[in-house]
This record gives structure tokens, sequence and C-alpha cells, in this order.
């Protein structure tokens, strides 16, 4: 009989083993080599919706990962409940790298980049040419931006029937960006799906843009809600009549080989984490210019070689008009 009290000795009192001499833990994590591999099409409070195969699956990040956030548009790998069963839940091991990444910041002095999609091949901005007035800047700021995370871009201008979009082409004639204009009729009519989906077509596209342009609009005639239904839950909430994206979500297009990622509407467009030595990336007439430029160009000061390189007719002034006016758009705010 155990004794308690004034009346215990050492023989009553139990001791803990020590640690000291069990196995010690091993950093040799496991492969997963039956991991079979998907695609992350949305994520909402730590919770990944994969598409496995032809089945929608729920995820967890493994714990292995780290700190290694996964995004819409991620190639992974998983393992455990594959199923894709109501209240089923797999593992994310592996995440692959990336072929381009767009990336924001919410201010241009705020040192956190957001991860906004992965591995898109294109960036669809949407831009209304009345209510709302185009926002140039922005578009700069979302250009740059595709830029550096090696997407192309693609212009969506809507509302032509308010306001021609004679004006704000001409700012963007120079970077030879293709472009598909669109009135509000075609919007309700599906004339206007149909002609950005051949823009679409064996491309993964990512939709920015603000509120009120018509993006949402334009992405549901794209993607019918029965696809959407198909492919997993939405994301997003229904307020007064309309329906806003209140998280980045991959639907597969109808008909087509191809992905739009509809991302949530932007007030602003931070590019904090820019490296503007990066963006002359996209000009590859003028990037051989910039060998004699000092350390650290900005290439908008008295010494940059760049203007020497278009005054001997390497390439058109207009383009380093352009390049220029992309590179300050970090100085400038988007409502300038």
């Amino acid at each position: 009989m155990r004794r308690y009290g004034k009346h215990t000795d050492e023989d009553d009192v139990r001791v803990r083993p020590s640690r000291k001499g069990n196995r010690p833990r091993s950093s040799i994590r496991p492969k997963h080599e039956d991991a079979a591999d998907g695609m992350v099409l949305t994520v909402d409070r730590g919770r990944l919706t994969c598409l496995v195969e032809d089945r929608v699956v729920m995820a967890m990040k493994a714990r292995e990962l780290g700190r290694k956030a996964a995004v819409v548009g991620d190639r992974v790998a998983l393992v455990g409940d594959l199923s894709g069963r109501k209240d089923t839940l797999a593992r994310i091991v592996r995440i692959a790298d990336r072929t381009s990444v767009l990336r924001r910041t919410a201010d241009d002095d705020d040192p956190f980049e957001r991860v906004v999609v992965a591995n898109a091949d294109q960036l669809a901005i949407v831009t209304a040419l009345a209510d709302p007035e185009p926002r140039p800047r922005l578009i700069d700021r979302c250009l740059v931006a595709a830029y550096d995370g090696g997407l192309e871009p693609l212009l969506v201008l809507t509302k032509s029937d308010l306001a021609p979009p004679d004006k704000l082409l001409e700012l963007y004639g120079d970077l030879d960006i293709p472009y598909v204009v669109t009135s509000r009729e075609e919007l309700e009519n599906g004339d206007a799906a149909g002609r950005v989906r051949e823009q679409l077509d064996g491309k993964i596209t990512a939709f920015v843009g603000h509120s009120g342009v018509g993006k949402t609009t334009l992405v549901n005639a794209l993607v019918p809600e029965e696809r959407r239904r198909s492919t997993g839950h939405v994301n997003a909430v229904t307020g007064r009549g309309r329906h806003t994206t209140t998280s980045a979500l991959a639907l597969p297009l109808t008909e087509s080989d191809g992905w739009v990622v509809d991302t949530p509407g932007v007030r602003s467009f931070g590019l904090a984490h820019i490296d503007p030595s990066r963006v002359i990336h996209a000009f590859p007439d003028l990037e051989p210019g910039t060998e004699g430029c000092p350390r650290a160009c900005s290439h908008d000061e008295p010494d940059c070689a760049l203007d020497e390189w278009v005054a001997t007719g390497h390439a058109d002034p207009a383009r380093l008009y352009s390049l220029r006016r992309l590179l300050a758009t970090r100085e400038r705010h988007e409502g300038d």
C-alpha cells in the first residue's frame, strides 16, 4: 500500500525516466515516394483545397515544411486520405519549384510581401474605361509585378459603351501588350467571355482589378456556376446582390484547356518587394544598353547609358519612356 503525507519516503516517489538515454530524433525526413501530385485551388484559414487527378481533396500543410506556405497555383505532393470524401484530410508534404510568382505588398513601405498566385502564365489586368474611371498608375504597378514575377500581361478593358479605349491604349501601345475591349452588353450576353477566352486557352491566367470594373462578372461568365460546383467550394460572400471574391480561387475554363485564377479586388498594389533592376528584363530591346550604366543605376539619371543607346538608334525612345514610367510607379501613389 502506498503511503502519503509525512509517512512517504523515496521509495514512494515516482521518478520520470531521463530522456538522455532515449534514441535521439532523426533529422532525416520521409521521402514520401508514393505521394500524389496535385494543384492548390484555394486556401482558407490553413485548409487547402487541391485538385488530385479528377478529385477535389481537402488538405493541410505538413509540419515538416516549416514556414514554407503553399498558395493558389502551387504544384504539390500529397499523402494521406486522397478520396475527397467529406471530413477527410490529406497532408501536403512537398511544394514544387515555382515557374512564376505574382506578389504584392499592402503598401510601398510594407516589407511583408504576399504571394497571390504561383505558376500562372499570364496576368489579366481588368480595367473599366468609365464608372469607375481607369487608374493608369494601378495598371502600371500590376505590369511591374507581372514583369518581375515572370507573367505575361493582358489588358482587359470593360465598359467601352461608356468611354472609348483609344486614350488608355495609347499609353501602352509601345509595350506591345495584348488587349481585349468589351462592353457591358457583351458581358451580359456572353460575347465578352468568348473573346477573352481566346487569349486564355492553354494558359493559367490570374485576373486582377479593383472593385466595380466587372472582373468577377467576367470570371463568372468564363466559368459557369455548375463548373465551379464540380471543382470545389467557391470562397465568396454575397452582399446587396453582389458576388465578391474574398480569396484567390483557381477554376478550370469551360471547353478549354486553361485555368482562371480569380483574385480579390485590390485597392492598392504595393511594390516594396520589387527590385527595379529586374523590370528591365521585360524590355529586351533596352536591356543590352544597360551594360554601360553605373552600378545600381535607376535608369533615370544623368549617367544612364540607355539615353545614348536610344540616341544611337538601338531602340525606340517611346520604349525608354515606358520603362521609366513603370519604374517610377514605386515612387508615386496609385491614385496620382
